[in-house]
């Protein structure tokens, strides 16, 4: 258990730096780009042009890693004192500050949002603005001075050493022993901890000296994992084999090395192939001297070509390294792949395993998803599942707009909502926000399967009714899938949980402060407010038309004393992973005694004229009106 707790953290590290780094790489590339073309030994020598290169690197890259730190920690305020603070280590040493930048970009996030925390609800009427100008200025200013005076020193000097080890390593001759970490953690997705948070910064200061690095392509070589594909396509079986051949196309060419990962994991002998193609690939990139001018995102054989400086001797060095590490990684794989006497795993299971290792959703994982089962004959459907991971948030309001869909058109099939976990093997029709269908087709792999990204105003809603409205079907099951009775709506929403004109800076204080209405209700217990947002992390509770229901995990159901809904009016929006939220529904069910408030919600929110008229509401009575007017 504290192996796994330890796994887990050390992952969101990992994956905080990369949200810091990889939302920049395009200024990375640029800058990448017209040090290789214009500086005096590059393709087309520019003195005037070249002299974009040190102020890009010196500031301007560390300042945006800083800022999107501090924005990562606090929204658009933490970002700007995380740059403020960036500012103080730039100035503060004589190199490319990444590893600073980092430090004090989320720090200064940090300390902006405690401010913040504290003087909560204790600044007058009309001084918010003042307050909030001068706290951030002067808190940036004295992070900036810190910065200046002490971090960027100190995170100097720590460069320098690990710098002078990177050189001892290669003067020696043992940097490919590096793959020996690099490669496994890549498959546990423990990489982006050490790539971004070590190799980067590091690489980018020899970049300075040497004019490349070596360390940009430790992590970023497509050889290993182009090997293995290659292997899995001549000598593999089953579905393993038939999907390697797009898998390897879009690793080597497309970049995507987590298209690789489920082939290791349904055989994890092949770590070995990784290691050993990951190892003769740096072995090669270190007799040849090949390199990189800047970072290889993704680790596509373009990308690094791209990257790769202006001379035919280092495109040799790279290219060759990258053949190197396929072709061994190749024959260790083939080798495996022939004599091992068991079959060849569950690529869809591992595909799976590696999702739920990422901790988030894979964007490679649905290209290995169990197809989608066969259109039932309507004369058999009894029912359409509306699933989602609690079974009582989004599934209930879409099963609500479902089922009076079905009504409209004279349909006697139920529209039920369930949690993913509880779904029936002999599951007919499916329907899941689109980021939850793969965790669907595992579970009920025969079944037809819709996604869905818009929960309220889907066009899947009318195809599906089209479809099944093509077969015989009666009414005699319809008014047993009218929700159950449960308290009425004077019980579960009342006006003192609804809030008018409220502003949020993000989405995770919307959904805190909602499940603090939740919990000063006697709704939830207290922890019901982290489990809110961890669901929205898993999945988020966007469902279209600017509304967002918060609600917490199937695991939180047992934080729940009883059902409760608060509304927020947000007319100026809440920013919901690129979606504007004008709406908020905090939801806590028990016992389900929550869906029939649920279902007049859904159907209200499903008419943007319902929005646009409760989003300009003046009073709580008239959101409460427009909802009412279609519970009756």
């Amino acid at each position: 258990m504290a192996q796994s707790s330890l796994k887990v953290g050390v992952q969101k590290f990992g994956n905080f730096l990369s949200s810091m780094v990889l939302p920049n790489i395009g200024a990375f590339i640029a800058w990448g780009l017209i040090t290789a073309l214009f500086i005096a030994d590059g393709l087309t020598p520019n003195e005037h042009i070249a002299s974009l290169v040190d102020p890009m690197v010196t500031y301007l890259l560390p300042l945006l890693i800083g800022y999107t730190g501090g924005k990562l920690i606090y929204d658009q305020r933490g970002g700007v004192v995380g740059a403020i603070a960036t500012m103080g280590v730039i100035v503060g040493s004589d190199i490319p500050m990444f590893l600073g930048a980092m430090i004090m970009g989320p720090f200064g996030g940090y300390v902006i949002k405690k401010f913040d925390d504290m003087i909560e609800g204790k600044i007058k009427a009309g001084f918010e603005m003042l307050v909030n100008n001068f706290s951030a200025g002067i808190l940036g200013g004295l992070l900036a001075i810190l910065s200046l005076l002490g971090v960027g020193p100190a995170v100097e000097g720590l460069t320098a050493v690990l710098v002078a080890g990177v050189n001892w390593m290669i003067g020696l001759g043992i940097l490919p022993l590096t793959s020996i970490l690099i490669e496994p953690a890549k498959v546990l997705f423990l990489n982006n901890a050490i790539n971004h948070g070590i190799l980067s910064p590091i690489a980018l200061e020899q970049v300075k000296q040497q004019g490349h690095s070596v360390l940009f392509l430790l992590e970023a070589n497509p050889g290993p994992g182009l090997g293995i594909l290659l292997a899995y396509t001549f000598f593999g079986k089953g579905s393993a084999k038939r999907s390697a051949p797009g898998a390897a196309l879009i690793q080597f060419v497309g970049g995507i090395h987590e298209i690789y990962f489920p082939y290791i994991l349904m055989k994890p002998l092949l770590f070995i192939s990784a290691i050993l193609g990951g190892m003769s690939g740096v072995f090669t990139f270190v007799l040849l001297n090949g390199g990189l001018k800047g970072p290889s995102s993704p680790g596509s054989i373009l990308a690094v070509l791209a990257v790769t400086p202006q001379s035919a001797g280092a495109y040799l060095a790279n290219i060759a390294g990258i053949f190197i590490a396929a072709a061994v990684s190749f024959l260790v794989s083939a080798f495996i792949l022939k004599t091992s006497k068991a079959e060849d795993g569950d690529i869809e299971g591992a595909a799976q395993r590696m999702q739920e290792m990422k901790g988030k959703k894979s964007s490679v994982a649905g290209t290995f998803s169990a197809q989608n089962g066969e259109f039932p004959k309507t004369e058999n459907v009894e029912r359409v599942i509306f699933a989602c991971d609690a079974g009582m948030g989004s599934s209930a309001m879409g099963a609500s707009i479902l089922r009076k869909k079905f009504k409209e058109a004279g349909l006697g099939i139920k529209s039920v909502n369930m949690a993913i976990s509880n779904l029936p093997s002999d599951a007919q029709i499916v329907i899941t926000q689109e980021e939850l269908t793969p965790r669907a087709k595992q579970k009920v792999p025969g079944a037809y399967h819709i996604s869905v990204d818009n929960f309220l105003q889907s066009p899947e809603y009318d195809k599906l009714v089209q479809k099944l409205n093509s077969g015989d079907t009666t009414e005699d099951s319809i008014e047993a899938e009218e929700p159950s009775e449960g308290p009425s709506s004077g019980d579960v929403l009342v006006e003192k949980n609804v809030f008018l004109n409220q502003k949020f800076n993000s989405k995770e204080e919307a959904i805190r402060f909602a499940g603090r209405v939740l919990v000063d209700g006697g709704y939830v217990e207290e922890s019901y407010i982290d489990a809110m947002i961890e669901r929205d992390e898993m999945t988020s509770t966007y469902m279209g038309n600017d509304v967002a229901i918060p609600h917490g995990t199937e695991e939180a159901k047992k934080a729940v004393l009883k059902s409760g809904v608060t509304i927020l009016q947000v007319p100026d929006g809440v920013d919901f992973n690129g979606e504007k939220v004008r709406l908020l529904f905090g939801i806590a069910g028990k016992d389900g005694t929550h869906i029939e408030i649920l279902s007049g919600i859904a159907v209200t929110c499903s008419d943007m004229n319902n929005i646009e008229k409760m989003a300009a509401a003046k009073t709580e009575k008239e959101i409460l009106d427009i909802i009412g007017s279609l519970n009756k």
